[in-house]
C-alpha cells in the first residue's frame, strides 16, 4: 500500500495507525512525527509564505491581505508537484475540501488525478477527502482512515483511548470552582475568532468560549468584539505557528490600547500556545490541546503544561497591572 498524505493531520493519523512505512508522499507542511522528514514532498506554497519564526518577511496583516487577494481572485494558495506525485504512484491520496487556506484544494488534486490518469490509466484507486469540523468528526476521520487502510482495530483502539482522555479531562475540570471565560484568537492582525473544534476544546478544559462557534469556520472579528466579551483568559493561537511563532506574533499587537480594557492582562492570563501542534490540525493531538488548556485554566487540578507548549505573555508592562478582578474564584484567577 502506497499512501500520499496532503494534510499534516492525515500524516499524523497514518503514522498513529502504524503505517509510516506506507507513506510515499506528504505536503510541505507535514512535520510530525519527526521521522516523516525524509518522505518526498508533493506540495508548495504559491505565495512563498513560511509560517515560522525564522521567516518574518511578512507581517500577519500582510499575510492576511495576500491570502484574501489570492482567494478573491479564485487562485489556489498551494501548488501540487505533478512530477513528484507521478513518481510516488500512490494507491491512496488523503486530501481535504474543508479549508483552502490550510492545504492544497480538493479541486487541484482531482485535476491532477485526471491529467495523470489520462497518461497512466487508473492512476490512484482512492482519493479521500477528510474534512472534520468537530472533535467527534476527527475521531470519525481516524476510523475512516483505519477502514481504508485495513487497520480498523488500531483505529478503534486509538479513538477509544482519545475519548477516555476527553472524558477524564472534562470530569476533572467540571469539579473546578470556576469556569473562566476564554477568548481564543486564531489570528491577531486582524483578529479571528476560533471555529471548528477549538470551542469544544475550551469546554472540555473547563472554560467558557466567548468567541466563535463549535463546528463552524473561524471568522474575522474586530478588537471591539474581543472587548465586548470581557474574557478572563486570552489564548493566542495563530493558525500555522508553533509556540515561538505565536509569541512573536503577539509581540506585534501587545501594545494595543484594547488590552487595557480586558480582564485577562490584569489576571496574568494571556497565554501563547503551540497552535500548529495542538489546535490548528484536526488530528489526535487535539486531545492534547484540550488537556493543555485545562492545565492553564485549572492548574490546581491538572499538571502544568510543558514549557514548549504554552507560555504566559504580557500585553503591557507589569508595573501597569492593577488588581481589579480579585473577586473571581479559582486558584488560577485569584
Amino acid at each position: 500500500m502506497r499512501i500520499v498524505s496532503l494534510l499534516p493531520s492525515a500524516t499524523e493519523i497514518v503514522c498513529a495507525l502504524g503505517l509510516r512505512d506506507c507513506l510515499v508522499g506528504r505536503s510541505h507542511e507535514c512535520d510530525y512525527p519527526a521521522d516523516v522528514a525524509d518522505v518526498p514532498i508533493m506540495t508548495y506554497s504559491t505565495l512563498g509564505i513560511q509560517l515560522c519564526p525564522e521567516d518574518q518577511s511578512m507581517s500577519a496583516a500582510e499575510i492576511d491581505k495576500a491570502v484574501s487577494a489570492q482567494l478573491r481572485d479564485g487562485l489556489s494558495l498551494y501548488g501540487l508537484n505533478y512530477e513528484a506525485l507521478e513518481k510516488a504512484k500512490p494507491d491512496i491520496i488523503l486530501t481535504q475540501e474543508l479549508c483552502d487556506v490550510c492545504a492544497v484544494s480538493f479541486g487541484t488534486v482531482k485535476a491532477a488525478m485526471r491529467d495523470l490518469s489520462s497518461k497512466w490509466g487508473n492512476f490512484a484507486s482512492n482519493v479521500i477527502s477528510l474534512e472534520p469540523t468537530t472533535i467527534e468528526g476527527i475521531f470519525d476521520t481516524i476510523l475512516l482512515v483505519g477502514d481504508i487502510t485495513n487497520t480498523q482495530q488500531n483505529a478503534i483502539q486509538i479513538v477509544h483511548n482519545l475519548r477516555a482522555r476527553v472524558d477524564k479531562c472534562r470530569e476533572l475540570c467540571i469539579s473546578g470552582p470556576h469556569q473562566p471565560t476564554v477568548a481564543a484568537l486564531e489570528w491577531l492582525d486582524p483578529p479571528f475568532a476560533p471555529g471548528h473544534w477549538v470551542p469544544e476544546q475550551i469546554a472540555i478544559a473547563g472554560g467558557q468560549s466567548v468567541l466563535g462557534e463549535a463546528g463552524q469556520p473561524s471568522k474575522r472579528i474586530t478588537w471591539d468584539d474581543v472587548i465586548h466579551c470581557q474574557p478572563e483568559m486570552v489564548v493566542v493561537m495563530p493558525c500555522g505557528y508553533d509556540l515561538l511563532g505565536s509569541i512573536q506574533q503577539f509581540e506585534t499587537v501587545k501594545n494595543r490600547e484594547e488590552w487595557k480594557e480586558l480582564p485577562a492582562p490584569y489576571l496574568n492570563q494571556i497565554c501563547a500556545v503551540d497552535a500548529t501542534a495542538y489546535f490548528s490540525r484536526p488530528g489526535p493531538r487535539v486531545v492534547d490541546g484540550a488537556e493543555l488548556l485545562a492545565s492553564l485554566l485549572h492548574p490546581n487540578l491538572i499538571m502544568p503544561p510543558a514549557a514548549h507548549a504554552a507560555r504566559r505573555v504580557h500585553a503591557f508592562p507589569l508595573n501597569e497591572f492593577v488588581h481589579g478582578y480579585e473577586g473571581l474564584n479559582g486558584s488560577a484567577f485569584r
